[in-house]
């Protein structure tokens, strides 16, 4: 597969190259974009936020790419249960270079500057500190990078295809899990005895940061998330526009 022929930059892209693809087997197709973006990207970066799905890809991912690079956006206030996690999958993926992006200012920082407990009235613009700039600092100058989303998991998911032009980071956003159900993923877990975060089995659907993050009676949604705000979404995956975006 030639990658000049094959794979879009951000300027060149016009359609998902992969939507031929098989997705009846197993893995309904994420192995195959995986090996494309691999081949295709020399400098692709996996964005995870250790959820069930991340797992699922960083399970994938070593089959193509043992030491590929892993970003993981450390706000400073996930869940404990979190960076547990991160340390069980170090010992079990020992080649896998994790990232622990931090953002600019320390909690303490953001504290002076914008008040305590931003989270709590401006959420967007906390997101934007503390999640959205330093993703954009870690993908500056990457072609593209990988994403755990489902077309499964909400309305504005519904439509991502393998191989999306990404004008939040003006990159190619491959996506892998398009169309894997709740079930694939934990079926994959499952299967493979693969660690994940224990908040799951405690109602947890979906894991963020611990003051935004609640349990859910949507076993695969978001609704958990931001409860009281209307977002559902940290703005990592939406139009960027100047300044936060929910």
């Amino acid at each position: 597969m030639e990658k000049q022929k094959q794979a879009p930059t951000y300027e060149t892209f016009s359609t998902d190259p992969l939507t031929h693809l098989d997705v009846t087997g197993p893995d309904k197709g994420a192995l195959d974009v995986l090996r494309w973006a691999y081949e295709s990207y020399d400098d692709i970066t996996y964005a995870c936020s250790f959820g069930a799905e991340g797992i699922v890809l960083i399970d994938l991912i070593s089959k193509v790419k043992p030491d590929a690079k892993i970003v993981f956006l450390d706000t400073g206030v996930h869940f404990q249960e979190t960076y547990d996690l991160i340390d069980r999958v170090k010992e079990r993926f020992p080649r896998l270079q994790i990232i622990m992006q931090k953002p600019a200012l320390t909690l303490q920082e953001q504290a002076r500057q914008y008040g305590d407990a931003l989270w709590e009235r401006q959420p967007d613009q906390c997101c934007y500190i503390r999640k959205i700039k330093p993703l954009e600092d870690a993908l500056k100058g990457v072609t593209a990078w990988v994403s755990g989303l489902r077309r499964q998991q909400s309305a504005s998911r519904s439509k991502t295809d393998f191989v999306n032009k990404d004008d939040r980071f003006q990159s190619i956003k491959v996506c892998p899990l398009i169309h894997w159900t709740w079930d694939d993923v934990w079926n994959h877990i499952h299967d493979n005895d693969l660690p994940y975060n224990p908040l799951h089995d405690k109602g947890y659907p979906s894991i963020g940061c611990a003051p935004c993050t609640l349990p859910s009676e949507d076993p695969d949604g978001r609704g958990g998330r931001w409860q009281g705000f209307n977002k559902t979404e940290c703005g990592l995956h939406t139009v960027a526009t100047n300044g936060p975006n929910s």
